[in-house]
């Protein structure tokens, strides 16, 4: 598991790169739910009388 983890002796590239990806993709995502909850909500204001 210690090999796994070491990544061959590039652990110290390879577990922040995979850290920034996690980061960036989870920002994608809380965005893009943000912005369907604005437009689902604009779109309700829009369809009232």
């Amino acid at each position: 598991m210690s090999d796994f983890l070491a990544m061959g002796g590039y652990a110290a590239y390879i577990w922040p790169a995979y850290g920034v990806s996690v980061l960036l993709l989870g920002g994608a995502v809380v965005l893009t739910v943000r912005a369907y909850r604005n437009a689902r909500a604009q779109l309700a204001a829009l369809e009232k009388p």
